[in-house]
């Protein structure tokens, strides 16, 4: 991908802590290898019971990001590995698998359909082919029937995908109908496999995800869905989290709007006003990042009983406000990319440490207020990110 920032040196008292934490990131994805491929985190005996030690389509989508181009012969095979096996278990419409068994016997779809597994598994791809650890035609039947099922769920006006509640990788919150981060993710993909109406797609979603601007969208279902949306609320400086004919979010989605950014959706000053608002609610603080600014409630309209399944999204845990070193890796991305290239290594720094948090745990998630650790150890995409994010400050350039 293209430069996105000037190359500079991490500050001298940080470098010991990204040094190791580089180090224990690859041993890391090399302990999590499977014969088909990277597993999501490292085998334990709560990580079996939850069925962590699988090939998951987003997570290993993002290993793939980071082991494509390492130049480690052992993780770029993986790379190739993780991709075959998803692909294997593609469904017969098309549908990637939200995770599939390490000894490639079973396929699991999730309960209303996974549906960013299908459009993180096709940025893998193009990356895998970009740096040359595939060749250009690999996967390509895959890839068609990929790209028709997403195509079947994009709106023909909005030119954006619809989807269930509850079914990307926030999979237990109440986003659905157009969600951000899954859009942001299609306008990526529609850019790297060349597809139509890539610039409808920005359209609607800088109308339909920030209705707070003052130009106004032609179409009348898009002027109607944006006056729902901002009805009795004020501009929050990043883009809602979902839209739909009944509601919409404004607890701030971090990683929706990082990726909104990284993806080239928001402009240069949108960006900027995008990261300064995360800043502003110190969500970068004490580790990055929290993935929401403004936690769901039990009183909140949009709290869901499902929430509340193993007390696992109650407020500042797991998708409902914790702390997501992995997102973190993307956030520090995003820094450099506007020009915040100092912020960019000291986040990076903090990210090693908290990676580095009871020895080298690579710990899943934290709470967002206690910094309790929560989730399960050695995440695969906390080593991924780190790696990415670090050659993207060391190169200058946007490294996937």
């Amino acid at each position: 991908m293209t430069a996105s920032c000037s190359a500079s040196p991490p500050p001298e008292t940080a470098a010991g802590d990204i040094d190791a934490c580089l180090h224990a990131s690859l041993e890391l994805l090399r302990r999590n290898l499977s014969p088909h491929g990277i597993l999501a985190a490292s085998r334990t005996e709560a990580a079996v019971a939850r069925r962590y030690t699988r090939i998951f389509g987003r997570d290993a989508a993002i290993c793939v990001l980071a082991m494509s181009g390492s130049g480690d012969a052992q993780l770029e095979q993986a790379a190739i590995d993780s991709l075959d096996a998803l692909a294997r278990e593609q469904g017969d419409n098309g549908q990637i698998p939200k995770y599939v068994d390490p000894d490639g016997r079973d396929a699991d779809f999730w309960y209303l359909g996974c549906i960013d597994a299908t459009v993180w598994w096709l940025i893998g791809v193009d990356h895998a082919r970009r740096f040359g650890i595939a060749p250009a035609a690999r996967w390509q039947p895959q890839v068609d029937r990929a790209i028709a099922w997403l195509l079947a769920q994009e709106h023909q006006h909005f030119r954006l995908l619809q989807q269930n509640e509850a079914s990307d990788w926030a999979d237990i919150m109440p986003r659905s109908g157009y969600v951000l981060y899954t859009n942001a993710l299609w306008f990526d993909v529609k850019r790297r496999f060349a597809l139509p109406n890539a610039d409808a797609t920005q359209h609607h979603f800088n109308h339909l995800f920030n209705p707070f601007q003052r130009d106004l969208p032609e179409y009348h279902r898009a002027r109607l869905l944006r006056h729902y949306a901002r009805r009795g609320r004020r501009d929050p400086g990043l883009y809602l989290s979902f839209v739909n004919l009944a509601s919409s979010g404004d607890e701030g989605d971090v990683f929706g709007n990082v990726l909104s950014v990284l993806c080239g959706l928001a402009n240069k000053t949108h960006g900027r006003r995008i990261i300064d608002t995360i800043i502003a609610a110190h969500a970068h603080e004490p580790h990055p990042v929290r993935v929401v600014l403004h936690p769901l409630n039990r009183q909140h309209p949009l709290w869901r009983p499902y929430m509340e399944r193993h007390r696992q999204n109650l407020v500042h845990q797991y998708h409902n406000g914790g702390i997501w070193p992995f997102v973190g890796g993307f956030w520090v991305m995003a820094l450099a990319q506007c020009g915040r290239t100092d912020l960019a290594w000291q986040q990076l720094a903090q990210l090693a440490q908290c990676n580095a948090r009871d020895d080298w745990r690579f710990t899943e998630w934290f709470h967002g207020r206690t910094l309790a650790p929560g989730g399960m150890a050695g995440q695969s995409w906390n080593a991924a990110t780190f790696l990415l994010a670090h050659r993207s400050l060391q190169s200058g350039q946007r490294c996937w």
